[in-house]
């Protein structure tokens, strides 16, 4: 019970912590002789809509590969833990690992799409987008 215990803490830890990633970075944009920069708000807050539909979400992107990697990490690990005797311990060893891996894998991923969506758009809108 304790190892169940454990995937769950940390499965949901990933979760949270995926879910924050989206809100706080916005890209720099330098305005100087810049036409648009007077609807530079509002593309932003557009680009940044456009942005999280096009990167599928930190959060749903993580939970998926929390999924997957936790199934693969517990197959894995039960298959090991079977030849060193417990094949129990294995598994939840393994679906743990492949959990924290596979989570943190698709939440990096989501993150760099939304990065580039939201670069891509602001200047396709004739913005010079620093970073």
């Amino acid at each position: 019970m304790k190892t169940s215990n454990t995937i769950i803490a940390l499965t949901t830890g990933l979760l949270l912590s995926a879910c924050a990633t989206q809100t706080g970075w916005t890209p720099t944009v330098d305005t100087y002789n810049n036409p648009n920069s007077f609807r530079l708000s509002q593309d932003m807050a557009e680009c940044d809509q456009l942005a999280r539909q096009a990167s599928g979400g930190t959060g749903m992107e993580t939970a998926k590969g929390t999924g997957v990697g936790a199934l693969l990490g517990g197959a894995t690990g039960a298959a090991i833990g079977a030849i060193a005797g417990s094949p129990g311990t294995g598994a939840a060893i393994g679906a743990t690992a492949g959990a924290m891996g596979g989570g943190s894998k698709m939440g990096i991923e989501s993150e760099d799409r939304f990065k580039r969506a939201y670069k891509n758009c602001l200047r396709n809108r004739g913005h010079n987008v620093i970073d």
